[in-house]
């Protein structure tokens, strides 16, 4: 049995800018593209090693609403959702049916250093 998509949870789109520092390297901040309402499913998860510290990862499978390829609405692998303080990093994107009404986001959290 497959269950109902809810589209409830608002989530804001960011993308990566980079900015030069003037010393020849770069920082990097997000900027907000706008909020999408999304239904979210916890899938897997697993636990990094990273400079002598455990770092929890989480898959979740993320849907929304549908948007062509080129759409500056459509989430892309580069770009992040934000809730709150919880960040989701797009790992793909893909319909999610054949009319193309929503897409399917695989995403990974982590907890933030």
């Amino acid at each position: 049995m497959t269950r109902a998509i809810r589209l409830s949870r608002k989530l804001l789109l960011e993308a990566r800018n980079i900015i030069p520092d003037g010393s020849g390297g770069y920082a990097t901040e997000w900027r907000t593209l706008g909020a999408v309402w999304a239904d979210m499913t916890a899938r897997t998860g697993r636990e990094d090693f990273l400079a002598g510290q455990s770092r929890p990862r989480v898959t979740y499978r993320i849907l929304v609403r549908g948007a062509p390829v080129d759409a500056p609405s459509r989430p892309r692998p580069d770009q992040r959702f934000r809730e709150g303080a919880r960040i989701f990093d797009i790992l793909t994107v893909a319909e999610a049916d054949g009319a193309g009404r929503f897409l399917e986001i695989v995403a990974e959290e982590g907890v933030q250093p």
